[in-house]
């Protein structure tokens, strides 16, 4: 039998088919890309810089914004290039580190919203605790079986990405490193692949938005029977909850322009795909920001303060 050999240098071809006004799209996705940058660090900056906002909640927002500003990194600066420079090609190494990186951080999103849900619940139902519950030591138990479960779902379905031999094609219709793309490349059997994904979806972004579903049902329940005391405490459940319903549509948008995609143009599909990576992570912060009433004074104080000491001349 003739051996057939694998490939080890991918051409990621997204939006191939705008031909000559494809570096266009530099324009937008730049733009979305320093909103991101931007606001993230600064609400990144806010809430480390005041010692007032060193609660609970607003340190799971900062780590919400950390995530948001880490994944843009790990593949929006190629996809630039690659629409300026028509630089296209990536290898299989980097092809998988790319695609663990973006995949291991945003599962953190889902992740952190579980965990900005527990702090409501602690908050609005058991507020007598709260405190020693949000403590560190106490919290660890929240925390380690998450981040356990994030590295081994994603590691498990890179490293079995990375096993695959590549005799299909090389060329991905795709702007970065994403595992179907990859997989659908693959010669042979991809049936283990596509469990190990699906297995993915439901343990990470599934049963996070379940719990945190369940868990503002609980909180929503406790408001009715207590009455006013505790509508000033949704405002914050509201603002998470705009964030979970966002991510939500995105993803799902995402997902089936992938099980539709015969219908669909492929340039929308991977469209989709970055949105579901670039929308979050410039539309989050800002709603953070503007919805948090601490963290939005804190913000209009500082630029107040940079704007008069513009203003003042030196003496």
């Amino acid at each position: 039998m003739e051996n057939v050999s694998s490939h080890k240098h991918f051409i990621l071809d997204g939006f191939s088919e705008l031909g000559a006004l494809r570096p266009v799209l530099f324009i937008p996705f730049f733009i979305m890309f320093i909103v991101s940058l931007s606001a993230n660090s600064l609400l990144l900056y806010v809430v480390i810089s005041q010692r007032s906002l060193h609660s609970p909640m607003c340190i799971l927002m900062a780590g919400m914004a950390f995530v948001d500003l880490s994944y843009p990194l790990f593949f929006v600066p190629n996809m630039l290039l690659s629409f300026l420079f028509d630089w296209r090609g990536i290898s299989l190494t980097g092809c998988l580190v790319q695609m663990h990186f973006i995949h291991f951080i945003a599962s953190f999103h889902s992740t952190f919203l579980v965990w900005m849900a527990l702090d409501r619940y602690f908050a609005i139902c058991t507020p007598l605790y709260y405190h020693e519950l949000m403590a560190l030591p106490k919290f660890l138990k929240f925390i380690i079986p998450l981040v356990v479960r994030n590295i081994f779902l994603v590691t498990l379905f890179v490293s079995l990405a990375g096993t695959l031999s590549f005799c299909a094609g090389n060329v991905m219709n795709h702007c970065f490193c994403e595992h179907m793309a990859l997989v659908e490349l693959a010669c042979g059997s991809t049936a283990i692949n596509n469990l190990v994904g699906l297995l993915t979806i439901f343990l990470n972004p599934v049963a996070d938005f379940i719990f945190i579903t369940a868990s503002y049902v609980v909180i929503f329940s406790s408001v009715l029977k207590s009455g006013r005391s505790g509508v000033k405490a949704l405002h914050t459940c509201i603002t998470h909850i705009v964030v979970m319903i966002v991510s939500l549509t995105v993803a799902l948008v995402a997902l089936l322009s992938y099980r539709i995609s015969n219908g669909l143009p492929a340039g929308v599909r991977v469209f989709c795909s970055i949105m579901y990576l670039l929308f979050p992570s410039c539309f989050n912060p800002i709603i953070y920001g503007i919805r948090t009433t601490e963290i939005r004074q804190h913000i209009l104080k500082m630029l107040m303060c940079s704007r008069f000491v513009q203003i003042v001349p030196y003496s």
